[in-house]
């Protein structure tokens, strides 16, 4: 149910306001909003606020995400099969492919997703995606596009729904929401946060500097008026007001940049970016080549029984934990002073075990 309200809400924000999270990511045009649908109406939102809607938007989303999915999945396809493709699916209704719609698709994908549809015509005008790079890419628009593309699959196999399971995913609710308005805005915000282990709340006044994704969560990267970075879970956050009073983000913040020696979103422990060298036993290098644990991450030796990782990152409190999750099929080898702490942790888990036999 996450992904589905996540999914709206951002196609909310897709068409109504030049959009963009992250720093470097490319903002979508305000002619999105009539590219699509002229038709529009007052329409309850998912977050209860009457907001003026297109009315077609998912459905259109959905008719993107597929013809890219289509052309992606070939190195060149012909306007005539794709028709023939389009037509076998419900979205179609019957009703074939025209070319008009198709030119309006191939354009409004481009403005949306920056993915070019280019067309051989020496190869009897078979269309391809120009720019096969963006679908690669760690962006909004790409995490768009990958999760309305399982959004499509799912929903044109709703006769098989009790043989696919869906994991439950946090959206943030009405707090996400908050944030990214107060974001575009540029307003500072005053958060109630629940810390674990606290009894109560506490509560911080910043400025809201960009939101992060990870393992399910949603996370808030917030600036205090003393310039101190914070990053908070937004599904513990019980409540926020919006201020009038504004804030101006910094020309030099790169989201990307600021956690790009993170493993994940702990940022604040003091720890500094070093060479750290794992070595991965049997089947786990394949989990680590299929999932890198970090974007430096590099093989520097490789042998029948292991292999040998080499990354620049941060030690922090959740990459620890990572790598302790793994067990003996994953060995810190540099720095000494890692793998002792770790080793000490395997020792003190191995203790408390022995107290129950």
């Amino acid at each position: 149910m996450g992904s589905l309200l996540l999914i709206k809400y951002f196609a909310k924000f897709f068409f109504s306001t030049k959009l963009s999270l992250l720093k470097g990511t490319s903002p979508i045009p305000s002619c999105i909003k009539t590219s699509i649908s002229p038709c529009y109406s007052e329409k309850k939102s998912i977050f209860a606020e009457e907001i003026s809607y297109p009315v077609k938007t998912l459905d259109t989303l959905k008719e993107y995400i597929w013809l890219v999915d289509t052309i992606s999945q070939k190195e060149g396809i012909s306007l005539a099969d794709i028709n023939e493709k389009w037509v076998k699916t419900d979205m179609s209704g019957g009703v074939p492919y025209a070319r008009a719609t198709f030119n309006r698709h191939k354009d409004a994908i481009q403005d949306i997703f920056g993915i070019i549809i280019d067309c051989d015509r020496k190869d009897g005008y078979k269309y391809y995606i120009g720019n096969p790079e963006v679908l690669r890419e760690d962006s909004v628009q790409n995490w768009m596009l990958s999760t309305l593309s399982v959004s499509n699959l799912v929903s044109e196999s709703m006769s098989l729904q009790q043989r696919i399971v869906l994991e439950n995913i946090p959206s943030g609710g009405k707090h996400l929401r908050q944030i990214i308005h107060a974001m575009k805005e540029e307003h500072v915000i005053t958060v109630n946060y629940h810390r674990y282990r606290s009894s109560g709340c506490n509560t911080f006044t910043l400025a809201p500097y960009c939101v992060k994704l990870f393992r399910q969560r949603w996370y808030l990267l917030g600036k205090f008026k003393n310039g101190k970075m914070v990053v908070l879970s937004i599904d513990r956050i019980e409540s926020i007001e919006e201020h009038s009073l504004k804030f101006k983000l910094d020309e030099s913040f790169d989201a990307n940049a600021f956690f790009s020696e993170c493993f994940g979103v702990v940022v604040g422990d003091g720890s500094r970016a070093e060479r750290i060298v794992l070595r991965a036993y049997g089947a786990e290098a394949n989990y680590l080549n299929d999932l890198p644990l970090h974007h430096s991450q590099r093989i520097v030796n490789s042998t029948d029984d292991y292999t040998e990782y080499e990354l620049m990152l941060r030690s922090t409190s959740d990459f620890k934990a990572q790598l302790l999750s793994r067990g003996a099929w994953l060995e810190v080898l540099e720095p000494q002073s890692l793998a002792d702490e770790l080793c000490e942790w395997h020792r003190m888990a191995i203790l408390r075990y022995e107290k129950k036999l």
